[in-house]
């Protein structure tokens, strides 16, 4: 399911990109953003994550399509648009050899503003780079060379902001402190859409996720509304006594045995709150026809979990 939304800041319209030798790497995307929200996009390697950003950006020509952001249209419009959009991308792109600060300077300028120290010395101090701002590039760790992507990206204050694979090879502790940075950015009311193999981030940072796939958009939702549709349930009664089949009383559940026998294995719902129901239900008919067990666990989906399960089936299915 693709979840239309009212005014957003950006417009995706049947959006293709067919590259030459006849490999289709978007198959008609429809995508809309909401001003000031953190969107994550989920997919595989070669899935269409990265052309679809690219278009955006103007790194990517679609074959067919409309893109509107702001409420204009980016071809037409091209360096109106551009001058509001920030773009991280997976591959480091900066003069090795020059210095932190010149290149932040540099990507500030290429968009026609004007000079702005104190602006800079903000961005550098926010992704811990300001002692690093004499520093040659090519002597800085992967994770702070990452941060200089950022802070090149952020220096001339774009409404909104594409992250591809940010914290791709970046440590824990760094990549903590970028996640602040960019909880920090949605308070100032910048939009952000980011890419990300790290599907825990997206579940705890993401106001909404989008999974694609094969270029085409499987869903995108709420990430409640995804785990509420989506989610299963999933609880282990541990039998006092090993069962050899499930009983005819017990039929209507979803069922399997497990362990010999000792563990009986319940695995449904539908996301709405029916698998707790049922586990619920289920442990007192095993009471009712004196089934003892002596032990009970259970579990919800994972985003990860619904994730892949999408993956594995066919886009029309996931709709």
């Amino acid at each position: 399911m693709v979840t239309a939304i009212s005014d957003p800041i950006l417009d995706i319209r049947n959006l293709t990109k067919t590259y030459k030798g006849g490999n289709v790497a978007l198959g008609g995307v429809d995508l809309q953003i909401r001003k000031g929200e953190i969107f994550a996009l989920l997919g595989p390697n070669g899935a269409g994550k990265t052309t679809l950003i690219g278009a955006v950006c103007g790194l990517v020509r679609p074959s067919g399509g409309t893109i509107e952001a702001f409420g204009l249209d980016v071809e037409q419009n091209w360096r109106q648009v551009r001058r509001r959009i920030g773009l991280v991308p997976q591959e480091l792109s900066f003069d090795m050899f020059d210095k932190v600060i010149r290149q932040v300077r540099y990507s500030r300028g290429l968009f026609g503003l004007p000079s702005d120290e104190a602006r800079i010395e903000e961005v550098l101090r926010a992704l811990s780079l300001w002692d690093k701002r004499d520093e040659p590039i090519r002597k800085l760790s992967g994770g702070m060379k990452r941060r200089v992507m950022i802070a090149k990206a952020l220096a001339h204050d774009p409404d909104l902001l594409f992250l591809d694979e940010p914290t791709a090879g970046v440590d824990v502790e760094l990549r903590r402190d970028m996640w602040e940075q960019i909880g920090a950015l949605r308070a100032r009311g910048v939009t952000i859409i980011l890419t990300t193999h790290y599907i825990e981030e997206a579940e705890e940072m993401a106001d909404r996720v989008g999974v694609i796939n094969k270029g085409q958009i499987l869903l995108t939702d709420d990430k409640a509304s995804i785990m509420a549709r989506l989610g299963r349930t999933e609880a282990h009664f541990i039998l006092a006594e090993p069962m050899t089949a499930i009983p005819p009383a017990l039929a209507y559940y979803p069922l399997t045995l497990e362990d010999d026998g000792m563990k009986l294995v319940y695995r449904g719902g539908d996301g709405t709150g029916k698998g707790k129901r049922e586990v619920a239900e289920l442990a007192q008919d095993l009471t009712r026809n004196q089934i003892a067990f002596t032990g009970l666990e259970t579990a919800e989906s994972t985003l990860e979990e619904i994730f892949v399960g999408l993956l594995t089936q066919p886009a029309e299915a996931a709709a």
